[in-house]
């Protein structure tokens, strides 16, 4: 399957390639919901390739993708995909889109063939040339004769994957993908993040994937959005991101630890508690190890454990949300 060749969507493509290198930006964003403020004045931009969409419960990813889909007014400041203003053109933009959401989007009594047939209609396509694709579509996503049972009797897995059939099936330029491994057991997640990273790196289907599985994120793209709150709080390939966060070691102590957790902030270092009770330690600013141990005898603890970590796209999360707050 070729993800937009073929499809009606080819004849309704802005001309021309984009000239910006980013496939969307968001510059000033505020969603207001009565008094609360799902989106915070907003600014970022997402690459070409893949990029990860990250944030906890609340911290306004379903509000950004539901404004860059046009399903939400901004309340100030703008958004573009593909160099289209999403206020102004928000049909020419959802015709660019193919959107996986995270919850079941599926139509009782229909087959699979039928109900992804059925929504390329609905983005315009003729009748049959949705079936074909329809079809082009359950087949890159591993469907055989199964497509033809009704989608109620379908296992998680593969309502997932007819999911992800159907926001393919117009050709789209862009996915946004909401929490795309929801429910799977581990041989349906394997399959879904390999699906997701031939898209974007062998289709040339750019990815957006929302998920709070930061592991989800750290194997299928390159770049990431983190938003807390409301706001963006980092943002960029996961490489540099990683590569900023200073030395990261792992710390087991004998003694009280909030006091040496207060004598690391007061040194400018970022010292976390971990579930398996050891600390976390951030050094930045050049800081080496005898940073630790000095703060270790101010406080009056003992470092029993210390290990250099390496980072990972968690440290760089958990790092970026709590000075977000």
């Amino acid at each position: 399957m070729n993800p937009g060749a073929g499809s009606s969507v080819d004849r309704t493509m802005p001309p021309g390639p984009v000239a910006s290198e980013h496939v969307i930006e968001v510059e000033d964003l505020t969603i207001l919901y009565g008094g609360n403020r799902a989106l915070d004045a907003a600014t970022c931009a997402f690459p070409k390739g893949a990029v990860g969409l990250l944030g906890p419960n609340g911290a306004g990813k379903s509000s950004l993708l539901k404004t860059l889909l046009g399903f939400l007014t901004p309340d100030s400041g703008k958004a573009s995909v593909l160099g289209m203003d999403v206020a102004q053109r928000p049909l020419d933009v959802r015709q660019q889109i193919g959107y996986m959401p995270e919850i079941d989007c599926h139509i009782p009594g229909m087959n699979a063939v039928a109900l992804v047939a059925y929504l390329g209609e609905l983005c315009g396509m003729p009748e049959a040339e949705a079936i074909q694709r329809a079809h082009e579509a359950l087949y890159y996503v591993q469907f055989g004769d199964e497509r033809y049972r009704n989608v109620e009797t379908y296992s998680t897995g593969m309502k997932q994957r007819v999911k992800l059939a159907q926001a393919l099936v117009h050709g789209p330029r862009i996915l946004f993908l909401d929490e795309p491994t929801n429910g799977l057991d581990p041989k349906g997640r394997m399959e879904m993040l390999s699906l997701i990273r031939d898209l974007s790196r062998r289709k040339e289907v750019n990815v957006i994937l929302s998920s709070h599985l930061l592991r989800d994120v750290e194997e299928t793209c390159t770049n990431v959005v983190m938003l807390s709150h409301g706001k963006v709080v980092g943002q960029g390939s996961i490489e540099a991101l990683k590569g900023v966060s200073g030395e990261l070691f792992e710390v087991r102590l004998k003694g009280t630890r909030e006091p040496f957790l207060k004598a690391m902030a007061e040194r400018g270092c970022e010292a976390v508690t971990t579930e398996d009770g050891l600390i976390d330690v951030a050094l930045r600013d050049g800081k080496g190890s005898e940073t630790i141990f000095d703060a270790a005898r101010s406080s009056g603890v003992q470092v029993r454990h210390l290990v250099r970590k390496q980072p990972t796209l968690e440290d760089v999360f958990a790092r970026a949300v709590g000075e977000g707050r």
